[in-house]
């Protein structure tokens, strides 16, 4: 784990890349604003998590880290130490987390709750939609800090890592670590529902866009040809052939939109 700061005084608010070793658009975006050293208006921590993950360019070394919080420091496995010794450097900070998916090409929002800071912050981010993980929070980051996680977009592309660089500077803005001002956009919200499952296959198949409603009827995904039809209505989040090993991804359903200082209904 590497640790940087911006500013003097203890911070409150801190920003985390590589906690996948493979999604390496958020540690870019933190090296950039480190190079810079811009001026700041109140201290900021920079953390990029899983440095062995990233040496080796893959996912984890042991075990998913954003599913092992609260962690162990004996525990069995790296990410399991890890997410211990991550948690306690990050304390009692607000907490921005960058990731990319294998799955959509724009920025979006994950939250586990849609609460005043989630209201407050999400809407000054560009980004394109949020979601609330529901019953599929445990052993993420946001289960022991108050954290926004960010799809910053496809993993391991230059896009990905151009909207890591302006999602972080969004966010310090929002927070009044760095001057100046946000735009505000209205957000649709989603909460994940269920976990699509996948048969063991050669080969997958997505006929679907996430976040784009799903009738009854429809036919979504594929393995080996053997096609999987929607029994109710779905918006699909974070779906793609081969993102996950085990799911295509979830269902989720709409709520309504979220605006600066709005809840969603």
């Amino acid at each position: 784990m590497k640790v940087a700061q911006l500013g003097s005084g203890t911070p409150e608010i801190a920003v985390v890349a590589g906690v996948h070793g493979d999604e390496p658009c958020g540690v870019r975006a933190i090296e950039r604003l480190l190079e810079e050293a811009p001026a700041v208006k109140r201290p900021v921590k920079f953390v990029i998590a899983n440095e062995l993950a990233l040496e080796a360019g893959v996912r984890h070394v042991d075990e998913d880290l954003n599913r092992a919080f609260p962690g162990d420091p004996d525990a069995a496995t790296h990410e399991g130490r890890l997410a211990h010794q991550l948690q306690a450097e990050l304390g009692d900070c607000l907490c921005f987390s960058m990731h990319s998916t294998q799955s959509h090409a724009e920025p979006f929002a994950i939250v586990r709750e849609v609460s005043e800071m989630a209201r407050t912050i999400c809407p000054q981010l560009p980004v394109t939609s949020v979601v609330t993980t529901g019953p599929y929070a445990g052993g993420r980051l946001f289960t022991e800090i108050e954290t926004i996680e960010v799809e910053c977009g496809l993993q391991g592309s230059e896009a990905a890592a151009q909207n890591a660089n302006r999602l972080t500077r969004a966010f310090l803005t929002a927070v009044d670590v760095l001057p100046g001002t946000t735009v505000t956009r209205e957000l649709p919200v989603f909460e994940l529902v269920d976990r699509i499952e996948k048969d063991a296959a050669d080969r997958y198949e997505v006929f679907v866009e996430n976040f784009t409603r799903v009738e009854a009827g429809a036919t979504f995904a594929a393995a080996d040809g053997r096609e999987q039809v929607a029994s109710d209505p779905f918006y699909p989040v974070l779906m793609s052939p081969y993102g996950y090993r085990d799911v295509f991804g979830y269902t989720a359903r709409k709520l309504e939109t979220m605006a600066a200082g709005s809840a969603a209904d």
